[in-house]
């Protein structure tokens, strides 16, 4: 799920892409499901049709609508009658993100009891509430947090799914909810995608087994005339369909394949999820062949409904209707008609509600249509015991991590792990040895836990929003003094008594959906710090291990020949312990635990994606018991980096673009911008990020005196693009335009936009474009660039920023005065 805060009545989609294939589903040709019988019965259908008898066609229309609690009250459901209410990724009750269990349950109640009062008609029907717990119960501090999808996918143990699910499901009724967003059923085919992690395998037939374990787990399994019992919850296959398909990996993209690849790559989780009983469906964001999926008939209702025979309700992902062609987030009935059966529409829920009512009064959305999709999602709330009839209480806060829980979390990071190397059997760690931990990862909650942790991109979190957790660190500092040995943190890696062993924690940053995207496979290619690390510790004469913390596999060939061991971490969530079960030795001088993880994607031999030549394949993954020494590898990254490097897109989505960086400068110096949505100040310019869009994807700037933001990064050849008459374009709000001078800098050529500044309608959305012809002229040396952007003004001025990049433009735009 992804968040768009986007303006009433803007048409956001275009046609289907130029040279876009067919988007035409052959109904025949899909995989036969059917949703079990349990999922309803003789006498619930009798309730559903009296209850519809009864509802008024402002009931039924509200039904189809769900709204997210940063922009709705308990107090709206007395006019509005809404269907559902759900809590974005960084949603939390009365906008506190680590509100308690308790906090989330009163909150449920408050909406709840609001809709369960009759109407004028005696009408009163419960809404349905439902959140993103897709590792665990991640919206919640203390909550038992799993391993990332890919991780679980790398522990090949359906088995172990379902305990998860069930886990999970114990946690997210015991705060008071029904229903999580999960699980993802995605088939990643491009590792670029920022999704990756959410995926299991590239295994298609694995992605099914594991499709049926967590949909069991998560719901248990049905039974005819009884609701879904206080310990579980109704589960989501998602995003229907081929969000892991996406040309180039792009998140919201296009698959751009034909029907029988879209079937056999990425459709077969879903009969399984079906056939288990999924109460529900959740649509992609992404196209096929140029069609975005909430509006495919095809796929929607001919296959989905059709052939594989779902009974369930179809909820569509963030405002993702609006991305339908000819609809707004508040206009969208050819959503509804091509089968969505629940909008989602977290802050455009008004105006959708009043723009679906018109529509199904004026036959826009026919009758039969409406009733079928309310049908479906009464079916699913009778089924959740949500009615008086059957009522089931969810509360359990004692649930919200239990050490029962906890254990199967540990239990899924030992088994998560692959070791991709052991040269000299380094591994496991001998009892007494003298640990050197080090590298940014090792005392990070952060870094290992990753995106979607209580909040949507995961930057903020810290040990303290699980206490019941241990940081990788922690867990081998007790690990080997268990053992008669010792550990020492060190940040850089230095140390004045030599250890036995180093192991050094390092990777990606954490991240969610498009924010994760990347141009290439290559890890760290702007600055390798962390080989540098691992290089100095080898020269020192220290045994080196590498613990890999990623969403995906990278290349690392350079990282892997630089250490002795090098183990693929995946992002394993709160227990780290888990880490130290299998890396270090007890007193007896065996690990509690061996490795059993085998890769659920290839990893890369270079930089390229789709992986066209695997370093390892899927399902390599050494023991204890394997003495293979790995040679030295290639270290060709099989593209020109420099190339295809990002030198077109420098900001978006709320952070600068890889690999270049935000920066403040002021009289006190340069200091680097995080990615976290808190207040930050820097000086003379302070820093937050803000919804504008999209869920963070703006970046507001407030000077307070003269200071300059810098989108930096190694240096960039833009040549191309000034021969192809390519222009620098901001997309900002002015917030204030101040009195002082604003200047706007490429390559360290500063140019006077002041008039254009002042020209900008405050406090709305513009584009400023300036040729890069005009940089080159003032004196640019477009060949060598390291600072892409910089915005230079003082006391007055603010702006927010939504992005920057480079783009071709067909018009003859003025150039502005050189900045004195």
């Amino acid at each position: 799920m992804a968040t768009a805060l986007l303006l009433a009545g803007t048409a956001l989609a275009a046609a289907p892409e130029e040279g876009a294939g067919t988007a035409t589903v052959h109904p025949e040709l899909w995989p036969a499901a059917k949703s079990p019988a349990a999922i309803t019965d003789a006498a619930t259908e009798k309730r559903i049709d009296d209850l519809m008898a009864r509802m008024t066609i402002e009931q039924k229309v509200g039904q189809l609508i769900q709204a997210d609690i940063s922009t709705v009250t308990p107090k709206d459901l007395e006019t509005y009658p809404l269907g559902s209410i759900l809590a974005g990724g960084n949603s939390g009750p009365n906008g506190n993100e680590r509100s308690s269990a308790a906090d989330w349950a009163k909150l449920v109640g408050e909406f709840r009891a609001v809709s369960l009062r009759p109407q004028d008609n005696g009408v009163a029907i419960p809404i349905i509430f439902g959140v993103d717990a897709v590792h665990g119960h991640n919206n919640i501090p203390g909550a038992t947090l799993f391993p990332h999808n890919i991780g679980l996918g790398a522990a090949h143990d359906p088995e172990l799914i379902q305990r998860i699910g069930a886990v999970t499901a114990a946690e997210i009724s015991g705060s008071g909810i029904e229903w999580t967003f999960a699980p993802t059923l995605a088939v990643p085919q491009d590792l670029r995608w920022g999704r990756s992690y959410e995926g299991y395998s590239s295994d298609p037939k694995f992605v099914a087994d594991y499709a049926r374990a967590m949909v069991f787990g998560l719901q248990g399994k049905l039974a005819t005339g009884r609701p879904v019992d206080a310990t579980h919850v109704a589960a989501t296959a998602k995003h229907y369909l081929a969000d892991g398909g996406t040309f180039e990996g792009k998140d919201q993209g296009d698959a751009k394949i034909g029907e029988a690849e879209l079937i056999a790559k990425h459709a077969q989780g879903y009969p399984a999820a079906i056939d288990a009983g999924a109460l529900t469906v959740m649509a992609s964001f992404s196209s096929w062949n140029g069609v975005k999926n909430h509006g495919n008939k095809g796929l929607l209702t001919d296959a989905l409904k059709g052939k594989m025979g779902f009974e369930g309700f179809v909820v569509g992902d963030w405002n993702g209707h609006g991305q339908v062609a000819g609809c707004s987030v508040t206009d969208c009935a050819s959503a509804v008609n091509a089968g969505l059966d629940m909008y989602m529409a977290p802050d455009s829920w008004k105006g959708l509600y009043e723009s679906t009512l018109k529509e199904a009064k004026d036959g826009t959305i026919g009758a039969a249509r409406l009733d079928d999709a309310v049908r479906r999602i009464l079916r699913v709330k009778y089924k959740l015991g949500l009615f008086d009839t059957d009522h089931v209480d969810r509360g359990d806060f004692a649930a919200v991590g239990a050490p029962d829980h906890l254990a199967v979390a540990r239990e899924a990071v030992a088994k998560s792990l692959v070791l991709l190397k052991n040269n000299g059997s380094l591994l496991p760690i001998k009892p007494g040895a003298k640990l050197l931990v080090t590298g940014p990862g090792a005392d990070n909650m952060a870094m290992q836990a990753g995106g979607w942790t209580i909040s949507w991109q995961g930057t903020d979190v810290t040990h303290d929003d699980f206490p019941n957790g241990q940081t990788i660190w922690e867990g081998l500092k007790q690990a080997a003094e268990a053992a008669g040995g010792s550990a020492t943190l060190s940040a850089d890696g230095s140390f004045t008594d030599k250890p036995d062993v180093a192991i050094v924690v390092f990777g990606e940053e954490p991240y969610a959906e498009f924010q994760g995207d990347v141009p290439t496979l290559d890890y760290q290619p702007a600055e390798a710090t962390d080989l540098a690390t691992l290089k100095k510790l080898k020269a020192a004469g220290v045994p080196v291990v590498a613990l890999f913390l990623s969403g995906r596999p990278m290349f690392t060939n350079p990282e892997i020949n630089a250490a002795d061991a090098f183990v693929a971490a995946w992002l394993p969530g709160s227990q780290g312990a888990g880490v130290a079960d299998v890396l270090v030795a007890g007193a007896d001088g065996k690990a509690p635990k061996d490795f059993t993880g085998t890769l659920p994607f290839a990893w890369p031999a270079d930089a390229r994606s789709p992986v066209e030549k695997p370093q390892f394949a899927v399902g390599y993954g050494l023991t204890y018991a394997d003495k293979k020494t790995v040679p030295a590898l290639p270290e060709d990254l099989g593209v020109d980096v420099a190339a295809m490097m990002n030198v077109e897109n420098f900001f978006a989505g709320g952070r600068a673009r890889a690999p270049w960086t935000l920066s403040i400068a002021d009289a006190g110096g340069s200091r680097q911008v995080g990615s976290a949505p808190q207040d930050s100040s820097y000086g003379l310019l302070q820093t937050r990020s803000v919804d504008v869009k999209a869920q963070e994807d703006g970046k507001a700037f407030v000077w307070t005196g003269p200071a300059t933001f810098n989108l930096s990064g190694p240096v960039a050849d833009m040549t191309r693009q000034l021969n192809n008459s390519f222009a620098l374009r901001l997309d900002w709000r002015i917030d204030a335009a101040g009195s002082a001078p604003v200047r706007l800098a490429l390559g360290g050529v500063r140019l006077d936009v002041g008039a254009m500044v002042k020209a900008a309608p405050a406090g709305e959305i513009s584009t400023l474009k300036v040729p890069l012809r005009c940089f080159a002229d003032a004196g640019a040396n477009l060949a060598r660039v390291d600072h892409a952007v910089s915005v230079t003004a003082d006391k007055g001025f603010a702006a927010t920023l939504l992005a920057a990049k480079v783009e071709a433009v067909g018009e003859n735009l003025p150039c502005p005065a050189k900045a004195e």
